[in-house]
């Protein structure tokens, strides 16, 4: 069993690959061994988390999730903890379980163990299990038990003790991350503290914990393979059976690319690091919106690019920043787009519209971000310009939030957020080029490649200008020399970490966009 942290990378599987290695591994094991051993790992977990409680609740679905909740249960009974299960085991629920052989038996398991089994949760329980609904399980207003699991997942969350979810958070889409409608109100009426949620994943991780809703709703996330080798199993599969497969990375530390001077020769000049042209920052009679431009440059500099240029569009009339006097300012005809690595669209405004013909066409290497990213989801030609762009073998990155992702799909940002994976990949494969769909657990997509989920970053993040330092960021690894999607999902994890140790390094202090770009 292990913590998920941000240092290593692992291989997360959608719910029909899990099934897949789950099917395969039984066909070598014992009867009813791979829940005996999900039913021991959640109830040693629960041991460590909380080692004093007084009253452990076990809150129990129809299925094999309800299954591994038996199997618990029936093991902290027998280290001495006063244990109630309760479980939705009426009516249709009853034939659910009669056509689980390996739920039925650890229910009977326990029954025989004497653990408790009552109608109601105890009123004074101070640690809870949530084995309610598992990945294939859909809490459908309709169903029969749907009443009864809300009031049980709303007792949850009202109460102040700690709460492990086996595999999966109820009502989370194991696959995408998204949460059912009906448990997100309850989730707003009471302000979950995510030091007291838990989940436990089995077999294999999945997708949805980490992006999305995933990562509010799961807490702090371990993992047990039960004993199981999913790579080895994905290994032996022969081709044509595909449904092992992993779908994503949780991409981690040990993938990440060291910072870029760290391993530099002693030879080293400014010119071993590439050149950043940032081209936005568009300052009008009405609107000035140079600091966006500013702090990608900011960002690219601090990042390790051996020289960064701006040019601001409009009217501006800054030609010098003092506080970065390394930045170089230049009109767009004193670049030279071939050999830079160009930032398109941060505080763009409408002025980028007419720079960006030139841009897609000209420049070797280019990261489109904000406005840049409208002007190309309302303008045909600008579309062709951008897809033409992989045939010439020019690197491209993309850095949409959700709504910008819509309006390049032409869709919504409910349906966007929905399958975050499928967007981004959807989205890739349109222009044939690399995507960073920001947000909760980021995504980086690119065609032939297997899309990569980032863990960190938290929500100090969710303030003015830290996109356009992601932009900047990107553009200086890919000056360094990364290709277009190991320098996208690289900037992407070091963005978010300088979040993560935030609190650490300046304890007290907020974290604001210029603040991030100095720390990178």
């Amino acid at each position: 069993m292990q913590k998920i942290t941000t240092a290593r990378s692992h291989r997360l599987y959608s719910t029909a690959a899990a099934r897949c290695i789950e099917k395969a591994a039984a066909t070598s094991l014992p009867p009813y061994c791979l829940m005996a051993r999900a039913g021991l790992a959640v109830a040693r977990l629960s041991m460590a988390i909380a080692p004093h409680a007084q009253c452990i609740w076990v809150a129990c679905g129809p299925g094999n999730n309800g299954g591994d909740g038996f199997e618990a249960a029936t093991h902290l009974h027998q280290l001495g903890k006063r244990v109630i299960v309760t479980w939705t085991g009426t009516g249709k629920s009853s034939l659910i379980l009669n056509e689980k052989r390996d739920a039925k038996a650890a229910r009977e398991k326990a029954l025989a163990a004497g653990v408790i089994f009552s109608d109601q949760p105890p009123p004074d329980f101070d640690f809870c299990i949530d084995a309610l609904l598992g990945i294939g399980a859909n809490l459908e207003p309709d169903r029969e038990s749907t009443p009864l699991i809300l009031q049980w997942l709303h007792a949850m969350m009202a109460s102040n003790a700690p709460c492990l979810a086996v595999d999966v958070p109820s009502g989370l889409n194991a696959d995408t991350g998204e949460q059912t409608a009906i448990i997100s109100g309850a989730a707003c009426a009471h302000k979950i503290s995510a030091t007291r949620l838990f989940t436990l994943c089995l077999l294999t991780l999945k997708p949805g914990l980490f992006t999305c809703d995933g990562r509010d709703n799961a807490g702090e996330i371990w993992f047990d393979g039960l004993g199981v080798d999913a790579p080895a199993i994905q290994t032996q599969t022969s081709p044509n059976q595909s449904g092992h497969s992993h779908t994503a990375w949780l991409f981690g530390a040990d993938r990440a690319a060291p910072p870029l001077r760290s391993m530099a020769s002693h030879s080293s000049h400014k010119g071993s690091f590439g050149d950043v042209a940032v081209v936005g920052g568009e300052s009008t009679a009405t609107s000035h919106m140079e600091g966006a431009a500013l702090l990608a440059a900011s960002a690219a500099l601090h990042a390790g690019a051996g020289r960064v240029f701006v040019t601001f569009l409009g009217n501006p009339a800054l030609t010098v920043d003092t506080t970065l006097p390394e930045l170089m300012f230049r009109s767009l005809n004193e670049l030279d787009l071939s050999r830079q690595v160009v930032v398109c669209g941060c505080g763009g405004g409408k002025a980028v519209d007419a720079v960006l013909p030139e841009v897609l066409m000209s420049a070797t290497r280019l990261v489109l971000d904000a406005d840049a990213l409208n002007g190309v989801a309302g303008n045909a030609q600008l579309q062709t310009l951008l897809k033409a762009r992989a045939a010439r073998n020019l690197a491209t990155v993309l850095t949409p939030h959700p709504l910008e992702a819509a309006r390049l799909l032409q869709t919504t940002t409910a349906h966007v957020q929905s399958d975050r994976l499928a967007a981004a990949a959807q989205l890739a494969g349109m222009y044939n080029l690399v995507v960073v769909l920001k947000g909760s657990g980021s995504v980086t997509a690119a065609p032939g490649q297997t899309s990569c989920i980032n863990p960190s970053g938290n929500a100090l993040l969710s303030t003015a200008g830290t996109g356009d330092v992601l932009a900047g960021v990107l553009a200086a690894y890919l000056a360094s020399g990364l290709t277009a999607f190991e320098a996208a999902c690289s900037a992407v994890f070091a963005h978010g970490r300088v979040a993560d140790n935030w609190p650490t390094t300046h304890p007290g202090q907020t974290l604001t966009a210029s603040a991030l770009a100095r720390s990178i």
